[in-house]
């Protein structure tokens, strides 16, 4: 696997892709929340990704980690201007019907319990990550709280699932090579037991036989 990003991070830096990446992965990030994408293309996967091109060198660890914030945080604030204008419309307009009354439910029932930590908490989870700011809007939650917690929850959530990638990237070649040797370890302690268990059955024969 990591012959494998290592291939397709050059291709895409031989062939000028980096950018054109750059600028849609940091779309999905900022639409998750802001249109609901986050229930077709989760933002972390985006993310984790940029990280990992970031480690490939397709593009640099210090512009897209702040871009990543910038569009995840930008994209709750969209979602909450979406709620905040359109209320309960959303819910009942054919893409909520889509969405599913179960999730709505869900959703609302998440922020009923926490209220404005709901933002900050709701970035763990893609359902929640993608509802709760619309739900807030609608909900009529003071935009000074709503922005608190979305600055917070974005920066933490969002330079964290980043740095993964990039670690993860990092050290992925290391991890292949120590978990080729546990393979070979692990084969070895298989043909262990079953000269082991052949012997023992030679054994209990030759026993049965005198």
């Amino acid at each position: 696997m990591a012959a494998w990003l290592e291939h397709a991070s050059t291709w895409l830096v031989d062939h000028h892709w980096g950018p054109y990446l750059f600028a849609l992965l940091l779309l999905v990030a900022f639409a998750e929340c802001a249109i609901f994408l986050g229930f077709v293309v989760p933002g972390e996967t985006a993310l984790v990704l940029g990280g990992a091109l970031s480690a490939t060198g397709v593009f640099p660890l210090a512009a897209f980690l702040p871009s990543a914030v910038v569009a995840v945080v930008a994209g709750g604030a969209v979602g909450y201007g979406v709620g905040s204008r359109y209320g309960v419309r959303i819910q009942a307009s054919r893409l909520g019907q889509r969405l599913g009354e179960a999730r709505w439910a869900a959703a609302q029932s998440f922020f009923d319990r926490h209220g404005s930590k709901a933002v900050f908490f709701g970035r763990s989870v893609a359902l929640l990550r993608a509802l709760i700011p619309a739900l807030a809007g609608m909900s009529g939650l003071a935009y000074r709280s709503f922005v608190l917690w979305n600055v917070v929850g974005g920066v933490l959530w969002g330079s964290a699932v980043v740095v993964l990638g990039y670690v993860f990237a990092h050290s992925l070649t290391s991890l292949e090579n120590g978990l080729k040797y546990w393979t070979y370890a692990v084969v070895a302690l298989i043909l262990l037991g079953l000269v082991t268990l052949h012997l023992r059955r030679r054994s209990r024969d030759r026993a049965g036989v005198v």
